[in-house]
């Protein structure tokens, strides 16, 4: 998917439908020119409606469409007849989607299965008929209730990625390169930073018919938890991810000390990401012979690490073993 097909964020307007009025009718027939009220309900006003759909990757089918307007209920009339509810308007979006208020910036609902359903903005109910209101001393009433009114307001939409493992790492570590390497994914790979501007999501295949879902995501730098970089749109898909693979290349520096540098991201951008499992690939490992690895294993963080080569294919089966296990515990 193109970064220009890929939309991770809308703010959009939304207005249910109106509640239908109460009828204010007197029975007449044939036999009958005094009847008494009769009045039918106001049909209640359509719920705009959010709905989990596994076809969909992306916000991009509702960047242009900034107002979503639902049906107003139909009039109660005589023989108590109810108005005829008003058609509920359904905004399908993938799996992932947050909704939050843009004012408080509150977290209302996350759909995460397919086919769930939210009101996120509920119809104004129909208002009674006069039938209702009749009592012993007043037989003929003839007045009945206004419909209630729908809901107005703005809502942020916010895709997180649902993945089983997600890449952590800087610009440039070959996250993509992995990717492409275990799944049939196509991520654009160059030898720049911010190479992926959008996650980028594959299928790996493992042992048989078991498989799972790895997501490459744009890459971090140091105090992306203030914005800087590709910052909190990082950060952001990271929090729907089991398992975090920390990516660093053996030519680094100092390994320990970018590991270090990730996990202080995560911890400032939200705390809560340190509970998820950890695992260490580190990558373009073909650059580095047995005595440097040697060498680097004696300093590195405390969690379950591999050397791996995606230009060689080394221990790319040890690395999937490794997630599979991590995934399943």
């Amino acid at each position: 998917m193109s970064s220009a097909n890929f939309v991770d964020y809308v703010k959009i307007n939304l207005r249910s439908g109106n509640g239908g009025p109460g009828s204010t009718h007197l029975h007449r027939s044939k036999i009958t020119s005094k009847g008494g009220p009769d009045g039918g309900d106001g049909g209640r006003g359509g719920h705009i409606i959010l709905r989990g759909n596994k076809q969909f990757w992306t916000l991009l089918h509702l960047k242009y469409r900034k107002h979503v307007k639902a049906d107003h209920g139909g009039s109660g009339s005589g023989d108590l007849c109810t108005g005829a509810d008003g058609n509920d308007e359904f905004i399908e979006v993938p799996m992932g989607t947050v909704v939050r208020d843009p004012e408080t910036d509150e977290i209302l609902h996350e759909i995460t299965e397919e086919g769930e359903e939210w009101i996120i903005a509920p119809g104004g109910q129909g208002g009674r008929g006069n039938f209702h209101f009749r009592s012993p001393t007043m037989q003929t009433p003839r007045f009945s209730q206004p419909g209630i009114l729908g809901e107005e307001y703005w809502r942020v939409l916010e895709l997180k990625v649902l993945a089983d493992v997600g890449l952590v790492g800087f610009p440039n570590v070959g996250k993509s390169t992995l990717l492409a390497s275990i799944s049939a994914a196509k991520p654009e790979i160059a030898d720049y930073e911010f190479t992926t501007l959008t996650p980028n999501l594959g299928i790996v295949p493992y042992r048989g018919e078991r498989s799972f879902v790895m997501a490459d995501i744009p890459g971090i730098i140091e105090n992306a938890h203030l914005g800087k970089g590709l910052g909190l749109r990082f950060l952001r898909h990271i929090e729907r991810n089991s398992v975090l693979l920390f990516t660093i290349p053996a030519d680094s520096a100092d390994i320990h000390d970018q590991y270090r540098i990730l996990y202080k991201e995560l911890e400032m951008y939200n705390p809560e990401l340190l509970d998820k499992q950890r695992l260490l690939a580190i990558t373009k490992s073909d650059l580095a012979d047995q005595e440097l690895r040697d060498a680097m294993a004696r300093d590195l963080p405390a969690i379950p690490y591999v050397f791996i080569s995606a230009v060689t294919g080394e221990n790319l089966d040890k690395l999937k073993d490794l997630i599979w296990k991590t995934i399943e515990a």
